[in-house]
């Protein structure tokens, strides 16, 4: 009884990777991404991305569903790592990008940096702007659109004209920042 008291909350990772690819520590970390992975299958799964249900019947057209949905998921993690300075997201990930005081103690809980505190309790960014959610930025950059118009009066085959809206700042802040990931 006193020998398996002395191994609780004690845990074993083994993996098949030779220990001169992966470290020890990397393992460690390597194994809390998972939580990423499930992460991802809850957005296919849910109401982000509705990949389910599927209503088709064909093998292809069930595999172009699940390939359009993960293109959709990639598509969306790097929209929210591109936009990471506009939203609540901590900058400096250290799951993603560890450095040494990660490596050196992985099995530590992850705490988020002073800045993305300080992003949270302000909810304002660095220079003042408010802090959105990823959900919320995306429905803010929805209202930049061209839009064909036609009076009511107008026949058919009669003069139309395009208006275009103008983003903000925030809105073009953001497009900015996707431009410099797609160059």
């Amino acid at each position: 009884m006193a020998v398996e008291a002395a191994l609780d909350g004690l845990y074993v990772l083994r993996t098949s990777v030779a220990s001169a690819a992966m470290s020890d520590e990397q393992t460690v970390l390597n194994y809390k991404r998972l939580a990423e992975v499930e992460r991802a299958f809850r957005t296919l799964k849910g109401v982000d991305l509705q990949v389910r249900p599927i209503r088709h019947r064909l093998e292809a057209r069930v595999r172009a569903h699940i390939f359009l949905s993960m293109l959709a998921y990639y598509v969306q993690w790097h929209m929210i790592e591109a936009w990471a300075p506009l939203t609540f997201k901590d900058e400096a990930d250290r799951l993603t990008d560890p450095g040494p005081a990660r490596l050196a103690d992985p099995v530590a809980p992850a705490r988020r940096s002073p800045a993305a505190l300080d992003k949270v309790h302000t909810r304002t960014l660095a220079d003042g702007t408010p802090a959105m959610s990823f959900t919320r930025l995306l429905a803010h950059l929805a209202t930049v659109v061209r839009n064909t118009v036609r009076p009511r009066s107008a026949r058919s085959g009669e003069a139309t004209f395009t208006l275009t809206t103008r983003p903000d700042a925030k809105q073009q802040q953001a497009l900015d920042l996707i431009a410099a990931i797609t160059v």
